[in-house]
């Protein structure tokens, strides 16, 4: 059985998570890793600095995971809520995604063409723990909108990807559609820090953003400290 990947950004663990650091080469550059014993922490926006959301090396961060003896990975990730019931402090467990305009790929040849989405038996598997470990609630199914970032979007870019999506955000189809060419089982937590631009009539301020961060971060570490411990052992 390889390792657990906990795959998150600078909103839970801020520059310099604790534990062990991990230096790994790969074909599209050099990843720093976290080694924490039962599971590996990859800060995708990077380690000691901060690339944009649009600047991520997605193709090196999922590279390193495998070379690193990782075959799962949960993936935490920061949202906007599309509807306003889908408020600050939601927590959603997406199960399918929407990136158009996604190209990325480790191949140009035929490993590219191949039907991307979420691991289901890991995802089942998250859950279960989730459910048995943490008591915060879930919503256990959603809809992801991958935007392009590292900009938030517009009132009525918003009412368009709503009409289609529960919650948006920057990240996670890029990690998800990589992990699954070198079969690394990938499910996502997703946290609502914010509600999307516009929703509920009120248009989003980076201080909301901020708030919302600072807010879920005690609660989602929590939740964590309780569900890596039976997930790093989780086949």
């Amino acid at each position: 059985m390889g390792r657990l990947a906990l795959i998150c950004g600078h909103a839970l663990l801020g520059d310099e998570p604790s534990g062990d650091l991990v230096v790994v080469s790969t074909p599209f550059g050099t990843v720093n890793l976290i080694d924490r014993g039962n599971h590996l922490v990859l800060q995708r926006h990077g380690l000691g600095t901060y690339r944009t959301a649009a600047a991520i090396n997605h193709r090196a961060n999922i590279a390193a995971l495998r070379e690193a003896g990782c075959d799962r990975a949960l993936a935490i990730c920061s949202v906007g809520g599309l509807r306003e019931d889908l408020g600050v402090g939601t927590v959603v467990c997406p199960d399918d995604f929407i990136a158009l305009q996604l190209g990325l790929s480790f191949s140009e040849l035929a490993l590219g063409e191949r039907v991307p989405g979420f691991d289901l038996g890991w995802r089942d598997r998250v859950l279960e723990l989730w459910r048995r470990h943490v008591r915060e609630p879930i919503v256990e199914t959603g809809t992801y909108w991958q935007a392009i970032g590292p900009r938030f979007e517009t009132p009525a870019e918003i009412r368009l990807i709503a009409s289609f999506a529960d919650v948006v955000g920057m990240t996670l189809a890029s990690e998800c559609v990589l992990a699954g060419e070198l079969s690394i089982g990938y499910a996502a937590i997703c946290i609502v820090d914010n509600l999307a631009n516009g929703v509920g009539g009120t248009p989003l301020a980076r201080e909301d953003f901020e708030v919302g961060k600072a807010l879920n971060r005690r609660r989602v570490t929590a939740a964590l400290e309780r569900l890596l411990g039976p997930l790093g052992g989780a086949a």
